[in-house]
């Protein structure tokens, strides 16, 4: 490192630089500790320019007491002069300051200073502190118990033990400062250099720090003033604030985290986009701010004009300024960019309370950090595409800004909530999508039947509109005279089980206004199920087999001729007045699954007061542990307590049971017919 001399002249170096940072150095301040030589006001010294064209200024100053404040003035003095950044003069000074101190307690000779600015470094602040006490010492660690133990004193840098009579550990004089330690902290280099007659500690600092925002800047004041704490601490061992400083920040950011884990955890789950902004107002009040507000844009066709932002969901930390805070928000909502990033909001309050919400006002920006409060807003983005705005802010006259860390955390918990919106909206369009396709798979109403009064039951497993099972009632042709109804279940599930039922439904009315009786529409409906699995694509499935009980009814004088057929389907039963209780039906194949076979089908007359119970497996195989309901004609004991009802009051009856043989829900879909002879 080259050497300026006060003198201008170099001076012989002879010991090495050593840059690793000690953590322990004799200290003393000048405050209240006699100096040697005179203590006589010291004039600021006037600094002189070095003849070379690196910016350079120089001064020697009397080992006296006053010698740190006139140093502390002469380096403020030079480096405004250089328009030297405000952090960097701060921290050389309060350097300056330790390092002469330093030199006037332990050397007690006149100390020269000199600072100057090293091109060859990018014009880092090059300053050097110099002393003229050969013999000078410091400790290279700081005491610890092992020094107390007998045997040889712990050495210094130089190789030296401590004087007779000073106590292990303990430097010269009473002080045990930590100059050294206090310049390690904070320069971004530094030096000590040993000469036969003098010793220099020099030390660089970046003359223009870094472009930093506000807060940045100010956390690096923050850690800079806690360093110097605990450096200077007088008195005490020394406390590690810079490292509870850190710790507390690294806490900081492992609470941040759980905040999003957590807020991740509860939005994932949710599939409506108002449920969605409720949860995100409370999980950001109080935690990331006193308000909360959401806005959501309406979905719209591309290139149709942006409609105005609905207002989701609003949140304040005082219940009570809930609607006051929704009232002031509504008069303009947010217009952002979707760019994703938290930007200052220009809301200040104007509605009246203790902590009085935003509102719009001709303030200009006085909101996003006036004498009201602050306020941040972001635009929701998820896959490229605005969803809305999340607008969140501080009351009261103490508000802090919002910037740094907060804004950061913003964002993140922004992205998440965008990312939740996104797939709430997705999941609505598919879930109306299916349910009109699965509307589409039922009949919008079933006929009325002369004489006959009917009912149905269909509950479809799970949130489903429409699921396996499926039935009709309707006319077979106008003026015809005939009523046709149908109670099938397709086997399997999903969306194969939903194409299937899409195409039987349609055909059976098809073949029933064609005039086909019973019997031949089950034959023609098995063969289109069999030329339909063949045309399909391999792998694709096609349509399935199905069980299907389909029947044809023709009001008379005497009652309702009925003719039906079973196709692997649960028999009906048909209870007559007497309570009696029998199958009309006889089992036969399903359909889909053979291609040629033929089907038969039964007729009988409905009298008034009998009643036709028709229903799907999943009445008669409804589980409670290991048994059936049908075990035991369970359904026909049921059926045989409903003498005397109606058809609603037969199917609730029914249903009921069903539903009370077991605890659990039915794990199948459910659905029964009822025909009541009147």
């Amino acid at each position: 490192m080259p050497h300026h001399a006060v003198s201008g002249q170099e001076r012989h170096r002879e010991d090495i630089t050593v840059r690793t940072p000690p953590t322990d150095r004799e200290h003393g301040d000048a405050a209240g500790s006699p100096g040697r030589g005179s203590a006589a006001p010291v004039p600021v010294p006037v600094p002189t320019p070095a003849p070379d064209p690196t910016p350079t200024a120089r001064t020697s100053l009397p080992g006296n007491a006053l010698a740190p404040s006139a140093a502390r003035r002469f380096v403020r003095s030079v480096l405004t002069g250089w328009n030297t950044h405000a952090v960097t003069t701060d921290d050389a000074t309060l350097l300056v300051s330790e390092l002469v101190t330093n030199a006037v307690v332990h050397a007690g000779t006149s100390v020269d200073l000199e600072c100057r600015l090293d091109p060859a470094r990018g014009g880092n602040l090059v300053v050097e502190v110099t002393d003229h006490h050969p013999a000078r010492q410091f400790r290279a660690r700081p005491r610890c118990p092992s020094d107390d133990r007998p045997g040889p004193r712990p050495t210094d840098l130089r190789g030296d033990a401590p004087p007779d009579g000073a106590p292990d550990g303990t430097p010269h004089g009473a002080h045990s400062g930590q100059g050294l330690r206090l310049v390690a902290e904070l320069a971004e280099t530094w030096g000590t250099a040993y000469r036969r007659t003098d010793k220099t500690v020099w030390f660089h600092l970046p003359a223009q720090p870094g472009p930093r925002d506000a807060d940045t800047l100010c956390e690096h004041a923050l850690l800079r003033d806690l360093d110097a704490a605990e450096a200077l601490a007088p008195g005490v061992p020394p406390v590690p604030l810079l490292a509870t400083a850190r710790r507390s920040a690294e806490r900081g950011h492992h609470r941040a985290l759980s905040f999003l884990a957590e807020a991740s955890e509860l939005l994932a789950g949710q599939f409506d986009e108002d449920t969605v902004a409720a949860l995100a107002t409370q999980l950001a009040v109080p935690r990331l701010a006193d308000w909360c507000a959401v806005w959501l844009d309406d979905t719209t066709t591309p290139g149709a004009p942006r409609p105005v932002p609905r207002l989701s969901h609003v949140w304040h930390a005082h219940e009570t300024l809930v609607e006051p805070l929704r009232h002031a928000l509504l008069r303009t909502p947010p217009a952002l960019p979707a760019a994703g990033r938290a930007v200052p909001w220009p809301y200040p309050p104007d509605t009246p309370g203790p902590a009085a919400p935003p509102g719009p006002s001709n303030n200009g920006n006085k909101g996003s950090n006036g004498k009201h409060g602050t306020a941040l807003a972001c635009r929701l983005v998820a896959g490229g595409r605005g969803i809305g705005t999340l607008l969140l802010g501080r009351s009261g006259p103490a508000a802090p800004v919002m910037g740094g860390d907060v804004t950061a955390l913003t964002e993140d918990f922004s992205r998440r909530v965008a990312q939740a919106l996104a797939s709430a909206r997705q999941y609505t369009r598919q879930a109306t999508i299916s349910r009109i396709l699965q509307r589409g798979l039922l009949p919008r109403g079933v006929a009325r039947i002369p004489g006959v009064d009917r009912a149905v039951v269909y509950e479809p497993r799970g949130d489903a509109s429409a699921g396996g099972d499926f039935y009709d009632i309707f006319g077979a042709g106008s003026g015809s005279g005939r009523w046709c109804f149908a109670l099938g279940d397709v086997c399997g599930s999903g969306p194969e089980a939903a194409v299937t039922t899409g195409h039987v439904r349609p055909w059976l009315r098809l073949l029933a206004k064609e005039g086909y009786g019973v019997a031949a529409v089950l034959d023609r409906l098995n063969r289109m199920l069999a030329d339909e699995a063949a045309e399909a694509e391999p792998g694709t499935g096609g349509p399935g087999f199905l069980s299907l009980l389909y029947g044809e009814l023709v009001p008379g004088d005497d009652g309702v001729r009925c003719t039906l057929a079973s196709a692997g389907h649960p028999l009906p039963l048909l209870l007559r007045p007497d309570g009696s209780v029998r199958p009309v039906a006889a089992p036969q194949m399903l359909l889909g699954v053979v291609d040629h076979v033929g089907y038969g089908s039964e007729t009988f007359t409905l009298a008034p007061g009998d009643t036709l119970l028709c229903v799907t497996d999943g009445v008669t195989e409804r589980k409670h542990g290991n048994r059936l309901f049908d075990d035991g004609d369970g359904l026909a004991t049921a059926l045989a307590g409903c003498v005397g009802l109606g058809a609603e009051d037969v199917a609730h009856r029914i249903r009921h049971a069903v539903h009370g043989f077991a605890p659990a829900p039915p794990d199948d879909d459910l659905a029964l017919l009822v025909l009541h002879a009147t």
